[in-house]
C-alpha cells in the first residue's frame, strides 16, 4: 500500500488514520499491541507519527490487512524475522510504483 503523506518530521493521528484509510481508533490500538509504534506526545498528549513510526504502520498493515496474519502473527513475524518483513514490503512498494508508471505510459498511448 502506498501512502501519500507529504515530508514532515511529524505527521498526527488524523493525518496517518487518513492516508492508511482506517480510523484513528485503530491507530490506537496498533500502538498499544505493536512495541515498534512509539509516538511522541505533546502537552497535550496528541499523538505525533515520525517518518519512521510511518514505516513500522505499513509494514502492520501489509502483515495485517494484506497479508491476513493476525495480530500474534504479525507481531512474532516483526520479532522473529524483522528485515524479512521489511525486505518483502520495500520490493512490494518499488513494483508498486513501476506498475503505476506503466499505466500512466499505457495511458498516453
Amino acid at each position: 500500500m502506498h501512502i501519500d503523506l507529504p515530508d514532515k518530521r511529524y505527521y498526527k493521528i488524523g493525518e496517518v488514520a487518513n492516508a492508511f484509510g482506517v480510523n484513528a481508533s485503530l491507530i490506537r490500538f496498533w500502538e498499544n499491541e505493536f512495541d515498534i509504534l512509539k509516538p511522541k506526545k505533546n502537552k497535550k498528549g496528541n499523538r505525533l507519527f515520525t517518518p519512521e513510526d510511518i514505516k513500522n504502520l505499513q509494514m502492520i498493515f501489509y502483515l495485517v490487512k494484506e497479508k491476513g496474519y493476525t495480530l500474534e502473527g504479525a507481531k512474532i513475524k516483526l520479532k522473529e524475522k524483522p528485515q524479512e518483513v521489511v525486505e518483502t514490503h520495500d520490493i512490494i512498494l518499488r513494483l508498486q510504483a513501476i506498475k503505476e508508471e506503466l499505466l500512466k505510459i499505457k495511458n498516453q498511448l
